[in-house]
């Protein structure tokens, strides 16, 4: 989670699997879906006479051994002989190739490119073509001392490979530069097909493509696949106990470590509805193009089938991922399957026979459905000691789609038919494909008709542990009754809707109600004690909430409601009009919005200069200022987009960009937009952070941290937070809310570690006085709060922002820059307070 938050990667749903045989080794189930235009991808061989540039990290020997350390089996000794063999991590790095590979000169560029995985330079260069001339010596190292082996082999996450016409090497170079990342040539393609490696002016590895070809000498194993046999589900006595199994419990602590919405691209946020309680069945975002279209993932897997069979848990994984796609909107027969494996080391006939079972039923499953796979990946490395990991075979189902069709599991309202969509067992109680396939056919075309409102699969806890999910996320009840409550029936999908005619396909089984109770075939349940068995299995591994209300400060009252404050009614405007204003976006080391931040600004008609501050070498940081400070000059708005700066070091927060600012050039140039040209500055998050640090919120102007100066540290739940926040509108002092009401109130995402506004009670006060409190979090009767579920951080006074004191500077922790039409949809009340808007208006 923290690097994925850190280089900016949206996850969309993330899952833990639990069984005995993961406690070594455990199961987290997630996906990324990336995407690129067409025209910047280039596939071509390349041709005696190209160079590959080695671009991104620098080597080291802490990469000797990752993935090919963790493809091996394990014991206790592991621990610490083992440990050196995973490379430290440096996301900042990692994210600034990305913004290189964004860049269409730069990747039109690019005939072909590996990322350092196993074997390091010696796998990601030497599979680039067939014959080439690798200079470990031009290889950029962390430091002295590594021998030729070592820098062959030494992985890396944050190093690319690229190929490129020699006449196109330098400009490459320069554009990697320009990005703060260093580029070095390493390697040159030759007629001869060989890989050959030179170190310290002698050839240490000279091996023929033929050779490498063959991939070895042939392997051969026996298996033995014993014969499918009917499957046996264990089913709960009752509600409670169905929510209380760990792998039907909720994991919304889990989640919460993972941003889920940078990119401003999350359709569905990983918890839904009001209460942010109801799980999605797929990840579902839009593509970057604006086109309409959106990417669906989902996944199948039950390790208590695969214990039993291999052979049917394949069938079962792709048939539930199928099923969750068809309830989240998607049509399912445009989807396509990866397969990810995950077996116990392999010694004997009967271990060699479970992965090939389990391929069977996949294989089985692709041909009875239709719909192939295009990936996948295998690990033979589920051994520890005598422990050994469950028959694991987890399909992924894909899928485009248009971003309106797009169908979340929380029931909406009350007074609406429930059905059920049923899917049919043969003899061995593998779903019957045909039956299935019309089945989800037809909810495809009951959505598209717009007849859904809501849609969740059935899967471990039965019917009775979907619909508890399905009504926790805005406390809607539900009155049901069924057959076989608490069997699982993968394949099978629960759907709210209005009148529908019943027939071979679906069956109505009840109706939402106003009721805070869902009934079970005469047995209800309050959704309180639904919520409180469903979270409490999980809570001290993953919590959600505290055991206990923040202690108050000495001198603290209550918290502030911003309702009783003195609400600014003056709106100035600045002394310049300007029809489409300038705004300042630095780009720091660990910078992880400023697209987001950007393609807002330009939506509310700005124009928007991007400086990347470059530090590789101190040249490159006098040039970085130096730019910065002009930029700044030749513009009416500097805004901090969010981040983790300097990769976030303990209490790192803000600092390099504080620090940056505080250097003469750059501060008089940002002191002279605020005071004296009427400038607005914006920091959301980590651009908060450097606000405060730098003083200027709450006092406007760069100065000195003091003892009493507030400051953001570490939430209170002691971990990261991603999230909706419900945020209320408390002073509109500032230009950046002019386009908001006192009182207002919107659903903004959050994602942030150290979010936590603290201020000694007597500046807490002063902001009040003044109006510098621009915004609270607030509970859902509107009133600010300390209740975790509502004031994510902790922070006093239930602060989300504050303003300087004449409201031109604004700090805040909401990611307001995230917000698009379209997107958390399965959130209410979704809006970005019009705040670009009202930034750009000010110049008008």
């Amino acid at each position: 989670s923290s690097y994925g938050n850190q280089i900016g990667l949206a996850t969309g749903i993330v899952r833990e699997i639990y069984d005995e045989g993961y406690v070594a080794k455990r199961m987290e189930i997630g996906a990324v879906i990336g995407a690129a235009p067409k025209a910047n991808v280039r596939r071509e061989a390349p041709v005696p006479g190209d160079v590959v540039i080695l671009v991104g990290g620098r080597t080291g020997r802490d990469g000797c051994g990752g993935a090919t350390g963790s493809s091996k089996s394990h014991t206790y000794a592991s621990i610490t002989d083992c440990g050196a063999e995973v490379q430290k991590g440096n996301p900042p790095t990692e994210r600034m190739l990305q913004r290189l590979f964004r860049n269409p000169i730069a990747a039109r560029l690019i005939k072909r490119c590996n990322d350092f995985g196993a074997g390091g330079v010696s796998v990601a260069i030497g599979e680039l073509a067939s014959g080439l001339i690798i200079n470990l010596d031009s290889v950029p190292k962390k430091y002295e001392g590594l021998d030729g082996t070592e820098l062959a082999i030494s992985e890396s996450q944050e190093r690319m490979a690229v190929v490129t016409d020699v006449n196109n090497a330098k400009e490459f170079i320069r554009l990697a530069n320009d990005e703060n990342l260093e580029a070095t040539i390493v390697a040159t393609v030759t007629q001869e097909n060989r890989l050959i490696m030179k170190w310290r002016g002698d050839t240490i590895v000279d091996i023929s493509r033929e050779f490498l070809n063959t991939n070895g000498a042939k392997q051969v194993a026996q298996a033995i696949v014993n014969s499918p046999r009917k499957i046996v589900f264990d089913k709960p006595a009752n509600l409670c106990d169905a929510l209380k199994d760990i792998n039907i419990a909720s994991q919304k602590g889990l989640a919460e470590r993972f941003d889920a919405s940078i990119g401003a691209g999350t359709i569905l946020m990983p918890f839904g509805g009001i209460n942010q309680l109801t799980p999605i069945e797929a990840m579902v975002a839009k593509l970057p193009a604006d086109t309409g279209l959106c990417t669906f993932m989902s996944f199948g897997y039950d390790p208590d089938i695969a214990r039993q069979s291999p052979f049917h848990s394949a069938f079962y994984a792709v048939t539930e991922a199928l099923a969750k796609l068809a309830a989240t909107g998607a049509d399912w027969r445009v989807a396509r399957l990866t397969l990810q494996e995950y077996f116990e080391r392999l010694n004997s006939p009967v271990q060699w026979g479970k992965p090939l079972a389990a391929l069977l039923g996949a294989f089985w499953a692709q041909m009875q459905y239709g719909i192939p796979a295009i990936g996948g990946k295998d690990s033979m490395s589920g051994t520890f000691n005598e422990l050994n990991v469950p028959p694991t075979l987890v399909a992924f189902a894909l899928a485009t789609g248009s971003a309106s069709d797009v169908l979340s599991p929380e029931f909406k309202q009350t007074e609406h038919d429930i059905y059920l969509l049923g899917s049919k067992r043969d003899g061995d109680d593998i779903p019957e494909a045909e039956h299935q396939k019309k089945l989800l056919d037809h909810i495809y075309m009951l959505n598209k008709n717009g007849c859904v409102y809501a849609a969740a699969s059935i899967g471990k806890g039965g019917i009775a542990a979907a619909l508890a999910k399905m009504s926790l996320g805005n406390g809607v009840g539900a009155i049901v009754n069924v057959e076989e409550a608490y069997a699982p029936l993968y394949g099978s999908i629960i759907i709210e809707a209005g009148k529908l005619e019943e027939n071979g396909l679906m069956k109505k089984i009840g109706v939402t109600t106003k009721a805070k109770l869902l009934t079970i075939n005469g047995e209800s349940h309050n959704l309180d004690d639904i919520e409180r068995a469903w979270l409490q299995p999980l809570e001290s591994v993953f919590p959600t909430r505290l055991l206990e209300t923040p202690a108050k400060m000495d001198g603290e009252v209550s918290l502030f409601d911003g309702a009783r404050a003195r609400i600014s009614s003056r709106r100035s405007t600045a002394a310049p009009k300007i029809a489409s204003p300038r705004v300042l976006i630095p780009v720091f080391p660990g910078t992880n919005t400023e697209y987001d931040a950007a393609r807002a600004f330009e939506k509310a008609g700005a124009k928007v200069l991007t400086v990347i501050i470059r530090n590789r070498t101190e040249q490159w940081l006098i040039d970085s200022i130096r730019l910065l400070s002009d930029g700044i000059k030749n513009s009416q708005i500097i805004m901090l987009p969010g981040g983790f700066s300097a990769g976030d070091e303990p209490e790192g927060s803000g600092k390099f960009i504080a620090a940056v600012f505080r250097n003469p050039l750059v501060r008089e140039a940002a002191m002279d937009l605020i005071k004296n040209r009427d400038g607005l500055a914006l920091g959301i998050c980590n651009g908060f952070q450097a606000l405060i640090k730098l003083g200027l919120v709450p006092y406007g102007e760069i100065r000195d941290m003091e003892e009493q100066s507030p400051t953001l540290t570490y939430n209170t739940i002691g971990r990261h937070v991603s999230c909706m926040a419900r945020t209320k509108v408390v002073s509109t002092l500032s230009p950046w809310l002019y386009n908001a009401k006192p009182g207002d109130e919107s659903c903004i995402p959050v994602s942030h570690g150290e979010g936590r506004f603290i201020a000694s009670v007597g500046v807490l006060n002063d902001l009040a006085r003044n109006n510098q409190i621009a915004t609270q979090y607030a509970s859902l009767d509107g009133a600010p709060t300390y209740d975790i579920r509502y004031n994510p951080n902790g922070s006093m006074w239930a602060v989300e922002g504050i303003t300087s004191p004449d409201g031109r500077v604004l700090g805040k922790m909401a990611h307001n820059e995230r917000v698009a039409a379209g997107l958390m949809r399965n959130i209410p009340n979704v809006n970005d307070q019009g705040l670009f808007q009202a930034g750009v208006r000010y110049y008008s």
